[in-house]
């Protein structure tokens, strides 16, 4: 069960009401667009953090599933290449 999800599901109309009036007599009107900024930003970055991160983990997968050769395979062929 998603904590965050059953949390916010209790929360009606009037209650999230109540919460944005607390947060405007706590923050004032004029920091609320700055505050509303900084926060959409944050959530830009992250979203830009998962995505690299998704995208690492996925080239790692197609890299490692073809196999590698060891360090003597690497060696012969080498010597071979010489000739």
């Amino acid at each position: 069960m998603n904590i965050l999800a059953f949390g916010i599901g209790n929360l009606g109309g009037p209650d999230l009401f109540i919460i944005l009036l607390i947060v405007l007599v706590l923050f004032g009107a004029k920091k609320l667009p700055d505050l509303a900024r900084s926060l959409g930003q944050s959530m830009n970055e992250f979203k830009k953090a998962r995505a690299d991160i998704d995208l690492e983990l996925h080239n790692t997968e197609s890299h490692a599933s073809q196999p590698q050769p060891c360090q003597a395979t690497q060696r012969v062929a080498s010597a071979r290449n010489r000739e």
